[in-house]
């Protein structure tokens, strides 16, 4: 485990404020006032930082000033878009915060079924927007996270299964590089650098703007089945996940049953497979969807009905709250009997009664895509787990720390990689497991021709080829 180091930076050189101020369209917050402390705070409790400066852009001229100005100051950049990077990514003691909450702007032509959108808009915004036209594009489970980070990442979410990752309905990004020129990249223009940000993450430039593919999707049956948490229902899971048609997608949970109208209170507590789905076909087709699962045993509590599309990130609203967590997580190529009585079992002693374990059961459209067609290369990856541990007393921390750990070195044996956006700060070789080495390689080359001085690097960081 590494000590928790803020993301801190040498003294900065002499910077005139007032000047850079007054060439921004949008806002410069700075210390003491209450805007700035509203808009320091990010999700992970933990990095209670303190920048220098925060820039709320108005558009990309306002993030290309950004830039040149940071580094000719000698500060360090973080940018913010959701505030959900696990990682703290987000902010930075001492140095200029990038804030992209303003740049909201979206642009849907459902004839063509493309959508412009802004860095600033979360996938909530987005996704109900779409929804107005019976359109969707695929993005996480949590409607708060921003849609920037989340696709840059790659974006594992609901339709995953129907319509694969954020990044393959991504068709062009307008970018500010490190040294401040504001590009297009697309498959015919600048064609290295659009590979690079479909899954590589913020290294290469700060996206303003996104243009994506619109599936149909006029509505949704969705819910949730809190199942008993036993190893008949873990250990069928992956099975039955896999079977399933493409238009389900699921997301379960090993967890406490929480407080909630469909769950009755002599319940709340109780360990559960909570197996959370969207069927994203006809609506009618959806009980028989999900009746499998349902015949595993019991359930203990459901809700499964039909909904627009943008309601099942209803179901996970208390997961946007801003809070202490530690997370692990590993892709696995399956989910075996040791690893599904690993988790039943840590479960019971979980230290933080919040704490739980995610599973994503993936393939379909995800893994029909060439692992080399983007920088996301774990596309064979046939399980996703995240161990998710929230706690409310810092002072406990190392005690959930070690209870995280343990669970997730329990699930190595089957380990196939990581998902970049699921980490936290792990180091050079949890990075690397990220993309493999051939990937890192390349996406090392660009980042050299992008931005050799590595001025983007609060991020899952991938250093420019020939820099120690």
């Amino acid at each position: 485990m590494q000590a928790f180091q803020p993301h801190r930076q040498p003294a900065a050189r002499p910077f005139d404020t007032e000047a850079f101020a007054a060439d921004l369209q949008g806002e410069l917050l700075v210390p003491g006032t209450e805007a700035y402390e509203a808009a320091r705070q990010i999700r992970n409790a933990d990095y209670d930082l303190h920048p220098a400066l925060i820039v709320r852009v108005a558009n990309a001229d306002d993030v290309s000033l950004a830039v040149r100005f940071a580094a000719a100051a000698g500060l360090q950049i973080a940018v913010r878009s959701g505030g959900h990077s696990l990682a703290g990514y987000g902010t930075v003691d001492g140095g200029v915060v990038i804030d992209m909450t303003a740049l909201k702007g979206i642009h849907i032509d459902p004839d063509r079924r493309l959508a412009w959108a802004g860095a600033g808009l979360t996938a909530r915004e987005y996704t109900t927007a779409a929804a107005a036209h019976g359109l969707a594009t695929p993005f996480g489970d949590t409607g708060s996270v921003g849609i920037a980070g989340l696709t840059l990442g790659g974006g594992i979410g609901w339709l995953v299964r129907k319509y694969g990752l954020a990044i393959d309905a991504l068709q062009a990004v307008e970018i500010v590089t490190a040294d401040g020129r504001i590009l297009t990249a697309s498959e015919e223009v600048h064609p290295d650098l659009f590979w690079a940000v479909r899954g590589g993450g913020g290294n290469f430039g700060i996206v303003t703007r996104f243009r994506y593919r619109l599936y149909p999707v006029e509505g949704v049956f969705g819910g949730a089945l809190f199942m008993p948490a036993t190893i008949d229902v873990l250990g069928n899971l992956e099975r039955l996940a896999e079977a399933a048609p493409e238009e389900l997608t699921t997301i379960t949970f090993v967890m406490r049953m929480p407080p909630a109208p469909f769950v009755p209170e002599h319940l709340v507590g109780t360990p559960s497979v909570a197996i959370m789905f969207v069927y994203a076909g006809d609506p009618a087709d959806g009980p028989a969807a999900i009746q499998p699962f349902r015949d595993l045993a019991t359930p203990l509590a459901e809700l499964a009905v039909p909904m627009p599309y943008p309601g099942i990130y209803q179901l996970l609203e208390a997961a946007e709250a801003r809070g202490f967590e530690v997370s692990r997580s590993r892709f696995l190529d399956r989910l075996d009997d040791d690893a599904v009585r690993a988790i039943l079992a840590a479960i019971e002693v979980a230290p933080s009664p919040m704490a739980m374990v995610q599973i994503r059961i993936l393939g379909g459209a995800m893994a029909r895509v060439p692992a080399d067609a983007t920088a996301f290369v774990h596309r064979d990856a046939k399980v996703m787990v995240a161990v998710l541990d929230p706690y409310v007393d810092p002072s406990t921390k190392e005690v959930q720390v070690a209870w995280t750990e343990t669970l997730h070195e329990a699930l190595a044996t089957n380990a196939v990689g990581v998902y970049s956006n699921f980490l936290e700060r792990e180091g050079e070789d949890r990075i690397r497991e990220a993309y493999g080495e051939r990937t890192y390689q390349r996406l090392s080359l660009i980042k050299r021709r992008y931005d050799p001085r590595n001025l983007l690097r609060l991020n899952q960081n991938i250093r420019p080829a020939g820099i120690d």
